[in-house]
């Protein structure tokens, strides 16, 4: 029996808006409420805890109110047939609640939380707030498990080795303007089918040849499922 396919998959925000999660960049989103720098940088963090704990605090409850949806749940269901590996920029836990086993956080977790002396120290938290005066064993203060601004991607290095791996390469929701998230497609070998799936228009170098699905998340698993089984599942059994 051939082994699967090793189906690598660039999720970012666009992937969860439909379960309802509020992005920073789309209208009405968070950038509209919040100064992001405010909420999501170190300088933000040393200029006023209180403001990004409650921030986060937010988000976690917000998380807790919503459900994965057929996007997420579509990637789930593609681990039948491919190897399947999600990197992902958003910090909500959708995809894993849907049922994807290998996925990689580029961006920090949400339900986690972290140590400001050690950043060794992580805590899983699920829903639960961060408060002022939550301290870590060795005394230090917790702040959400987050790579803010200005902060190293400790997984990046995971995500590249990752995506050189690959097979079949997936973009979904996202705008690729964050970087280093952005510079991942540079890592996609040569030969490897591109799919990007997005209602807008997204900017993808020249130099690779890249399917479209113009559609949101939900709507485009389900068109992109159908074309790998046609494609490389179908056509092989």
């Amino acid at each position: 029996m051939s082994r699967k396919k090793k189906l690598v998959v660039l999720t970012g925000a666009g992937m969860s808006a439909e379960s309802g999660i509020k992005t920073f960049r789309d209208r009405g989103g968070l950038w509209e409420e919040y100064d992001v720098m405010e909420v999501a940088s170190v300088e933000g963090w040393e200029k006023n805890p209180e403001l990004v704990l409650r921030f986060y605090n937010e988000r976690r409850r917000q998380l807790a109110g919503v459900q994965p949806n057929e996007g997420h749940k579509g990637m789930a269901e593609l681990e039948k047939y491919f190897d399947v590996y999600i990197i992902t920029q958003n910090v909500d836990n959708l995809h894993e609640r849907a049922g994807s086993t290998k996925v990689l956080h580029l961006h920090g977790e949400l339900t986690k939380a972290r140590s400001t002396v050690d950043p060794t120290l992580v805590y899983e938290i699920g829903y639960n707030d961060i408060n002022p005066g939550d301290k870590c064993e060795k005394g230090g203060q917790l702040r959400p498990h987050i790579v803010w601004f200005g902060e190293p991607v400790p997984m990046m290095d995971e995500a590249v080795r990752i995506t050189t791996l690959a097979d079949i390469f997936v973009i979904i929701g996202t705008s690729l303007n964050v970087y280093p998230a952005a510079g991942l497609v540079s890592y996609v070998p040569s030969h490897v089918p591109v799919y990007l799936i997005d209602p807008g228009e997204v900017y993808v170098p020249a130099s690779r040849k890249v399917y479209v699905i113009k559609e949101k998340a939900s709507v485009g698993v389900a068109l992109l499922k159908e074309r790998l089984l046609q494609g490389f599942i179908n056509r092989n059994s």
